[in-house]
């Protein structure tokens, strides 16, 4: 009766629109306080703000999101757009291959998805309309780039989950590297069929000279200094991620300095991290009151239990799991979706004997197709407000990533040392 009523109050709650930070503190506290009465559930409450937040990897995601929120104000995404369009020009699409290679480039230094979305809809998006290209297919490619920085090193959705499912956040991140890449290539290859079949959805491929590539490149160093100091530092183990962080934060304040960004910039920078950050922690907070609540409710000990009396396959969990998240995907962002679901999904999968580290990575390629997805496709919001077109024609532009999307999914669920492989290398 009081997993009924802490579940249902949490539904309720989550439908009338109340922030899911109190949504989860309230119903947890409800549950809490109904199955092992007010002393249990005061000492919960006035316990866990301060548990929460004070491990130490927890540092990495407000520095991530510093670094992001630095390198947007440095004009390093610019550069970086500029590059993959020299390079891309050849191809028929060119400007809407660059954007994805855009988007890992800029994944691969920030972490952010909001924050590569946004990115690539002020400096990739105006250009490709203005060359001729479909807007479907110009804001379709831009949303679902920006999701990259969800799956490639440094990314805060792996931190978070991570801390969540209680893994080793840099074998995590380091697990997300080739099906970051593999995501990028398939991106690719959509927009290749996508002109192949319909040669009208962009113009003639624009070549640039080889002298021009290389010149190019010139410009790219800011990005390779930054990769460095984040994603190689990590896969050596010469720092921890909570450490990188610090120092990508600090490489990119340097960066900032360098090329005398404006005072009202670096402050703008550092408000919007205070506000994402804060905004993560209290969700935090509130999940992991409501956490304790599904544990002492024995949640996860039922579902294994109705999974072993059904004789269920393994893989027919996996296929659920897997639809869950996609459906979850079209209400819910990304944070909330992992809070909610991995205290409960991580053990199961665990004890039905799937790697931890290969869940998380096929969960956050999963949760990146519900950034693109109707009805709330958070992504789509974020390229519609910058770009200004109709939020109808980008869920249509970003339809055929989705398809494409799943079934690179199918494969890694085929292939799992896709993902295991790269951290098994770790020291």
């Amino acid at each position: 009766m009081a997993t009924f009523i802490g579940v249902g109050t949490f539904l309720l709650l989550l439908a009338l629109g109340l922030p899911v930070a109190l949504t989860f503190i309230i119903a947890g506290s409800a549950g809490i306080y109904m199955l092992m009465g007010p002393d249990l559930a005061l000492g919960i409450l006035t316990t866990t703000p301060l548990s929460s937040v004070q491990v130490f990897a927890f540092i990495a995601i407000p520095m991530f999101i510093l670094m992001a929120n630095l390198i947007i104000s440095s004009g390093v995404s610019d550069e970086l757009f500029d590059v993959a369009k020299k390079w891309m020009g050849r191809l028929p699409g060119g400007l809407a291959h660059a954007t994805a290679l855009t988007g890992a480039s800029f994944g691969a230094v920030s972490g952010s998805s909001t924050a590569a979305a946004a990115t690539l809809a002020s400096t990739s998006i105006p250009g490709m309309i203005k060359q001729g290209y479909d807007p479907r297919l110009a804001s379709g490619v831009a949303a679902i780039s920006g999701a990259l920085a969800m799956l490639i090193p440094p990314s805060v959705a792996m931190v978070l989950y991570a801390l969540i499912a209680d893994l080793r956040v840099g074998y995590l991140l380091m697990a997300g590297l080739v099906p970051g890449i593999l995501v990028t290539l398939t991106i690719m290859l959509t927009v290749t069929v996508w002109v192949w079949r319909k040669p009208g959805v962009a113009p003639k491929a624009e070549s640039y000279s080889l002298k021009e590539k290389i010149r190019s490149l010139s410009s790219a160093w800011a990005f390779l200094v930054l990769f460095i100091l984040v994603t190689g530092f990590i896969y050596l183990g010469i720092a921890t991620p909570s450490e990188t962080s610090a120092l990508g934060a600090l490489a990119a304040l340097l960066l900032c300095f360098y090329r005398k960004v404006s005072m009202r910039q670096l402050t703008d920078a550092l408000v919007s991290t205070v506000e994402a950050s804060c905004m993560i922690a209290l969700i935090v907070i509130g999940a992991q009151v409501f956490g304790y609540f599904i544990t002492l409710a024995q949640v996860p000990q039922d579902i294994m239990s109705f999974i072993s009396e059904a004789d269920m396959n393994r893989w027919l969990v996996l296929a659920l799991v897997i639809t869950l998240y996609l459906v979850l995907g079209c209400f819910m962002d990304l944070v909330t979706m992992l809070i909610v679901t991995v205290p409960i999904v991580s053990p199961l999968m665990q004890d039905l004997g799937f790697n931890p580290y290969w869940i998380a990575v096929v969960t956050i390629i999963t949760a990146e197709v519900g950034m693109v997805t109707p009805p709330l496709g958070f992504n789509v919001f974020v390229i519609s407000k910058y770009s200004g077109i109709p939020v109808g024609q980008i869920f249509r532009g970003s339809f055929p990533h989705v398809v494409s999307h799943i079934l690179l999914i199918l494969l890694l669920v085929v292939f799992p040392g896709l993902v295991t492989w790269l951290p098994s290398t770790m020291n």
